[in-house]
């Protein structure tokens, strides 16, 4: 076990205000690996006086040299990327195939996004008689998750240094190892002292005051709906701007000249990748009631293949909260298909693989965010039924449509009450807008939407 010393304030490892240190657990074994310090409220008074002081240089940094600081750290984080598919292996527990290509390589390539942005976003502009600037708008809090700890953490920081803004960051006490790694590649990318300050600690002490914060003028939160209702009360209450990335009950929607097969497979995989702790993952499955049955069979099928091959939950807790689903899930009717809430191994936070069928859109495994490898698969009688079942939900986050016909598909997306839609199987974009409609958030991360969050706009009349 390793016990890491110190927060990254002002361009330096200081030592933590206070003894207290949070434990971190390999999830898979239940070991403790490492320790790191538990944050105090003077450990984030300190993080954001530093910010607040480097703001002006920072935020009047030529565009063209906030851009070379970023495509610096993007080849920092290259040079990197065994270790830090390693380090979220470790206390994530995700297999490694997924630490190396998604864990690791999302947020290079988020990064490298911003350096180009930085570069050649148009921070001033003419209307008529006036010119408007685009300027940061300040010192950005940001609180962070542990379900994909690197990239949440560079979504908000890489637009945030692009912008001109400086940041503190909170990651998520499970994860807090390969947040350490981001602020060494930060160091060595030669961003100046104070521009990005991380604190580790417990949300109600540490992310309880960095939101309260007087010195932070945008609060960027990505967590559950719960906490992030918490965060944006604080946030509005001070006249701060806020960005919430929030929860989702995605819906698949498989219309009846899809590919079946592959829409199952797919939406399967979609559900079982990172252990179903993913805040955008399509957990209704909906399918004409004539293809059902068939359906059913396919994703039963799909789910028993992935058997070890997804790794465990984040921690115990998470570990019971999916279970007492499961469990709901049959007290309320609905049909087991695969998994179930044994665990399949002795040791570690495993749950596994789950398909429910004959789900009916009222039960609460179709309505409430499991975060956890559970799939739901409802059937409708037409598509105006898809289309209420799919938009029946407190959530607006993401979403997926099948036809055979894809102007069918961007038919039926548009119509669907969601901040992303994949038609026909379409991939991650790390330059599109990132967010949700509904209670699934406030804000957008990623692209040149994502930039924006951080400017504020200041017009000169002529």
């Amino acid at each position: 076990m390793k016990a890491h010393d110190g927060m990254y304030i002002d361009g330096a490892w200081r030592p933590a205000a206070g003894p207290d240190v949070i434990e971190v657990v390999n999830p898979a074994d239940e070991r403790v690996i490492a320790t790191v310090p538990a944050g105090t409220v003077e450990d984030v008074d300190a993080a954001v006086r530093a910010a607040r002081a480097a703001l002006p240089g920072w935020a009047a940094t030529p565009p063209a040299e906030r851009a070379a600081r970023l495509a610096a750290l993007r080849d920092g984080l290259v040079a990197r990327r065994d270790e830090i598919a390693e380090t979220v292996t470790a206390e994530l527990g995700s297999p490694l195939k997924l630490s190396q290509t998604v864990h690791a390589g999302v947020p290079i390539a988020v990064t490298g996004s911003y350096a180009e942005l930085a570069a050649t976003y148009a921070f001033e502009e003419r209307t008529g008689n006036s010119t408007v600037f685009h300027e940061p708008v300040g010192v950005v809090g940001a609180i962070t998750p542990w379900n994909y700890p690197l990239h949440q953490i560079v979504a908000k920081t890489a637009p945030a240094l692009a912008a001109g803004c400086t940041v503190v960051v909170k990651p998520a006490e499970d994860t807090p190892l390969v947040a350490r790694l981001f602020a060494r590649a930060v160091h060595e990318a030669g961003i100046p002292a104070g521009v990005f300050n991380l604190v580790t600690g417990l949300g109600p002490v540490a992310g309880q005051a960095l939101a309260e914060h007087p010195g932070v003028d945008l609060l960027s939160f990505t967590g559950s709906t719960a906490v992030g209702r918490r965060i944006g009360a604080i946030a509005t209450g001070m006249v701060k701007k806020v960005a919430l990335e929030l929860g989702g009950k995605s819906a698949n929607v498989i219309l009846p000249g899809a590919d079946l097969a592959r829409a199952v497979n797919v939406g399967v995989a979609n559900v079982m990748s990172n252990s179903g702790q993913t805040c955008s993952a399509w957990t209704r499955m909906l399918v004409h009631r004539d293809q059902y049955d068939e359906a059913v069979e396919l994703a039963a099928a799909a789910a028993a293949k992935y058997g070890d091959r997804i790794g465990p939950l984040v921690n115990a807790g998470q570990r019971e909260r999916v279970r007492g689903y499961i469990e709901k899930g049959v007290a309320e009717g609905a049909r087991l298909v695969a998994g179930g809430p044994d665990s399949p191994h002795e040791r570690g936070y495993h749950v596994s693989p789950t398909v429910f069928a004959d789900v009916t859109p009222e039960m609460t495994i179709a309505q409430e965010e499991i975060f956890g490898p559970v799939l739901s698969v409802l059937r409708y009688a037409d598509e105006e039924d898809a289309l209420r079942i799919a938009n029946g939900t407190v959530y607006g986050l993401a979403g997926a449509v099948w036809a055979g016909d894809e102007a069918e598909a961007v038919a039926f997306a548009r119509r669907m009450e969601t901040g992303q839609v994949d038609i026909n199987g379409g991939r991650f974009n790390p330059l599109a807008p990132f967010g949700g409609y509904k209670q699934s958030g406030v804000g957008r991360e990623l692209g040149a939407h994502g930039l924006t969050e951080y400017l504020q706009t200041k017009s000169l009349q002529f």
